[in-house]
C-alpha cells in the first residue's frame, strides 16, 4: 500500500489558480467523498474520492483509508482485504449480487430472428423507457452462490419481470442478509407495465434458500417500502411511505418485533432521509430535513414495553448531515456539507456534543478561497406564515454597493433547499461571480413539517408562486439590491416555476434560466415516465373534464398557457435523455419564446438526462450560465 497525506487533491496556490474565489473550472476540480464504511478492525474509515478531468471528460477514483479519529489517509488498491463485506452471509458460506437479465420480447429482432438488423422497439405498456434509458426486456434480478470460486448462482426472482436493485438509482443497499444467513431479503415494485409506471408499490420480500418461497414482508403498505436492515438485536426495520403513487410522502421508520410493526416516527412531524442502528439495538440514529439543514436525529426502540419513544435532534448549524458511516466509541462517523464545502467525513461526538473534521480532500482549496456568506432570514408569506429563506452574499461583501440579484427555484417540488453543495447549482459560485442568491424554503419542501411539506401537491401554481414573490420582494428592500437587475433561475420544477413566473411577475425579474422544466402540463402527463407523479401532482389525467383539481393544474397551473404574457429574455437548458421532463418541454418553451420575438437560447445536451454529469458539458453549462447572465442582466 502506498501512504499519501490526502489533505487535498488539488495543490493550488493562489498564484496558480489566479484569483480568490470560486470558479467553473476549479469546482469540477473538487474531490468529492463517498465513505464506504469502517474496516473490519473498526479502527478505520474506507472511502472513495472521484476527481472529474474536464481535459479527458470523465472522472477517476481513488480508494483510501483513515484513522477513524483523524490523521493521514492512506491509499489502497481495493477494499478486499480492509472493508467488512455486507453480501458475504453472516456465516461466510454464501454470497449475494445483482445481475441483468433478459426476459421479456421488445427488440424487433426479439420477434423476428432474422431481421438482425432491425432496430424497432415494440411495448404493449408503459414503462417502456425510465430514466434515461429504453426498456429492452431486460431485469435486475438478485442471485446468490456458494462463497467459493466458480460456484454457480441462483437466481432467487426467476423468470419475474421485476428489478431488484430498483432501477435507475438501487444499488446492493436494496437487499441484505437475515442473520441467521437463511434468508435473503429485497426490495423491489412488483408490477409491470402501465402498473409499473402509475404506482410507488415497492415492497420488501423475504426469499428462504431452503424453501425456495419467497414471502412479501410489507404486504399491507401501498406506498414505498426501501431501505431494510436488522438491528444488532435482529430486528427487520425499513423505511416506509404509506400512500401509493405519492413520492413525497412522509417517511416514517418502521421495526419488526417479535411480529408486530412499530412505527417509530409516527408522531413526529417530519420525514426521514436514512438511518442506522446503535451498536446496542436500543436507538436508531436518522437524518431529516429541519429549517433549511439536515440534522441528525436518534429515537429510542421500546419493544413491547410502555417505555415512550421520544425523537430527538442531536445536532444543529448552519451545515449538512448527510452519510452515517458507522460507530467509533462515542463517535457517530458522517459526511456533512455546507453550501461554501463540498462533502468531508466528520465525527460526532454523542456524548460530548462535539464535532471533528476526519477527511480533509479540499481543505487546502478552500483555504486559498474567499468564500461567500450564508444568512438565514425569515419572510412573512401572503397567507401569514413564516418562511425561512437562505441569501447567500457574494465573498468579500461591501453592504453599500448594489448587486444584481437571482431568485433560485428549487425542484421536486418536494426536494428540500439546505445546506447541501452542487457541482452545477453550486450557490457559492454564483456568489463568487458577484450575485446576490435568494434561495426560498417556499411551500413544498421538508423540514418545515408534514403541512407545509404537502401543500404543494395539486398546486403548483398557486400558494407556492406568491412564496416565491414574497421573498425576492423582501430581500430587494435591502440597499444592497439592485432592484433593477433581477433573475430568476431553476431546475425540473424550478424550471416549471421559472416559466410560470415569466408570465406572471409584473416586470419584477430582468431575465429567466430554465432547466429541464416542465412547460406545458398536459404534454408532460404525455410523455414522462413516471405517470404516478403527475397523477398525484396533478390530481389526474387531463381528460377527466369533471375533475376541478386536474382541470386546474392542466389550464391555471398550466406555464404554456401563459407565453402571451413573456416579456423578458429566456435561457433554456435541456437533456436529450431527460425522460423524466422530455425533450419536448424545453423544445416547446424555446419555439414559444422565439415566436413571441423575445431574445431566447436552446442549450441541448443530447448525452444527458435529467443532470449534466459529464465534466465537458458541465463547463459548457456553467459557461453559457453566466454568459447569459452578462448578456440580460
Amino acid at each position: 500500500m502506498k501512504k499519501v497525506v490526502v489533505t487535498t487533491l488539488i495543490m493550488m496556490s493562489l498564484n496558480a489558480i489566479g484569483q480568490n474565489v470560486m470558479s467553473p473550472e476549479l469546482l469540477w476540480k473538487l474531490g468529492r467523498v463517498t465513505p464506504l464504511g469502517l474496516s473490519k478492525d473498526e479502527k478505520n474509515i474506507v472511502y472513495k474520492v472521484s476527481t472529474p478531468s474536464v481535459a479527458d471528460n470523465k472522472s477517476t477514483s481513488k480508494l483510501y483509508i483513515i484513522p477513524v479519529n483523524g490523521g493521514n489517509a492512506t491509499e489502497i488498491k481495493d477494499t478486499k482485504d480492509v472493508l467488512k463485506d455486507k453480501n458475504i452471509s453472516p456465516d461466510g458460506k454464501f454470497v449475494v449480487y445483482n445481475d441483468e437479465v433478459k426476459i421479456d420480447k421488445v427488440l424487433g429482432k426479439d420477434f423476428y430472428p432474422s431481421l438482425d438488423k432491425s432496430d424497432a422497439q415494440i411495448y404493449d405498456g408503459l414503462d417502456y423507457r425510465h430514466w434515461d434509458t429504453w426498456n429492452e426486456g431486460k431485469f435486475n434480478h438478485v442471485f446468490y452462490k456458494e462463497n467459493k470460486d466458480g460456484a454457480k448462482g441462483t437466481d432467487i426472482m426467476k423468470g419475474e419481470t421485476f428489478d431488484s436493485p430498483q432501477k435507475p438509482f438501487g444499488g446492493d443497499e436494496d437487499y441484505i442478509w437475515s442473520p441467521d444467513s437463511k434468508s435473503i431479503l429485497y426490495v423491489s415494485k412488483k408490477k409491470a407495465g402501465t402498473a409499473y409506471a402509475i404506482s410507488t408499490n415497492t415492497d420488501i420480500y423475504e426469499y428462504n434458500l431452503e424453501t425456495q418461497k419467497t414471502t412479501n414482508k410489507t404486504e399491507g403498505n401501498l406506498g414505498y417500502d426501501t431501505a431494510p436492515q436488522f438491528s444488532p438485536t435482529g430486528n427487520l426495520t425499513w423505511l416506509q411511505m404509506k400512500r401509493d403513487g405519492y413520492e413525497s410522502d412522509k417517511n416514517d421508520i418502521i421495526v419488526e418485533f417479535k411480529g408486530i410493526k412499530t412505527n417509530l416516527t409516527a408522531n413526529w412531524d417530519g420525514t426521514v432521509d436514512n438511518f442506522i442502528w446503535s451498536k446496542d439495538g436500543k436507538t436508531v440514529f436518522f437524518v431529516a430535513p429541519v429549517d433549511g439543514t439536515k440534522q441528525l436525529f436518534s429515537v429510542n426502540f421500546p419493544g413491547l414495553t410502555k417505555i415512550a419513544i421520544n425523537v430527538r435532534q442531536l445536532t444543529n448549524g448552519d451545515f449538512d448531515v448527510n452519510d452515517l458511516v458507522g460507530f467509533a466509541g462515542d463517535e457517530i462517523i458522517v459526511t456533512r456539507t455546507d453550501m461554501n464545502h463540498a462533502g468531508e467525513i466528520y465525527s460526532f461526538n454523542l456524548k460530548k456534543n462535539t464535532w471533528k473534521q476526519i477527511s480533509n480532500v479540499n481543505t487546502d482549496t478552500y483555504k486559498t478561497l474567499t468564500l461567500s456568506k450564508t444568512e438565514k432570514r425569515y419572510v412573512t408569506t401572503t397567507d401569514g406564515k413564516k418562511m425561512l429563506v437562505w441569501v447567500i452574499l457574494p465573498p468579500n461583501f461591501d453592504a453599500s454597493k448594489k448587486y444584481p440579484t437571482l431568485l433560485f427555484c428549487q425542484g421536486g417540488p418536494q426536494s428540500p433547499l439546505t445546506q447541501s453543495y452542487s457541482f452545477r447549482w453550486n450557490f457559492s459560485l454564483m456568489a463568487a461571480k458577484g450575485y446576490v442568491v435568494v434561495a426560498p424554503n417556499r411551500r413544498g419542501m421538508p423540514g418545515h413539517g408534514v403541512e407545509w411539506n404537502e401543500q404543494i401537491s395539486k398546486d403548483w401554481g398557486g400558494q407556492v408562486m406568491d412564496d416565491y414573490l414574497s421573498a425576492i420582494d423582501d430581500v430587494a428592500k435591502e440597499s444592497y439590491v439592485d432592484k433593477s437587475r433581477l433573475g430568476c433561475v431553476g431546475a425540473s420544477y424550478g424550471g416549471y416555476s421559472v416559466f410560470y413566473l415569466a408570465g406572471i411577475h409584473k416586470n419584477r425579474f430582468k431575465t429567466f434560466i430554465a432547466h429541464d422544466g416542465v412547460f406545458n402540463t398536459v404534454s408532460m402527463l404525455g410523455t414522462t415516465e413516471e405517470v404516478f407523479f403527475n397523477n398525484w401532482d396533478f390530481g389526474g389525467p387531463y381528460w377527466e373534464k369533471d375533475n376541478a383539481v386536474a382541470q386546474k393544474a392542466y389550464t391555471t397551473f398550466n406555464p404554456a398557457t401563459l407565453v402571451q404574457n413573456w416579456n423578458k429574455p429566456i435561457l433554456i437548458f435541456q437533456g436529450g435523455k431527460d425522460f423524466r421532463v422530455p425533450i419536448g418541454q424545453g423544445q416547446e418553451a424555446f419555439q414559444a419564446a422565439q415566436l413571441r420575438g423575445i431574445k431566447s437560447r436552446f442549450v441541448y445536451f443530447p448525452d444527458e438526462n435529467h443532470w449534466v454529469l459529464k465534466p465537458q458539458n458541465a463547463q459548457v453549462w456553467q459557461g453559457e450560465f453566466f454568459k447569459w447572465l452578462d448578456e440580460t442582466l
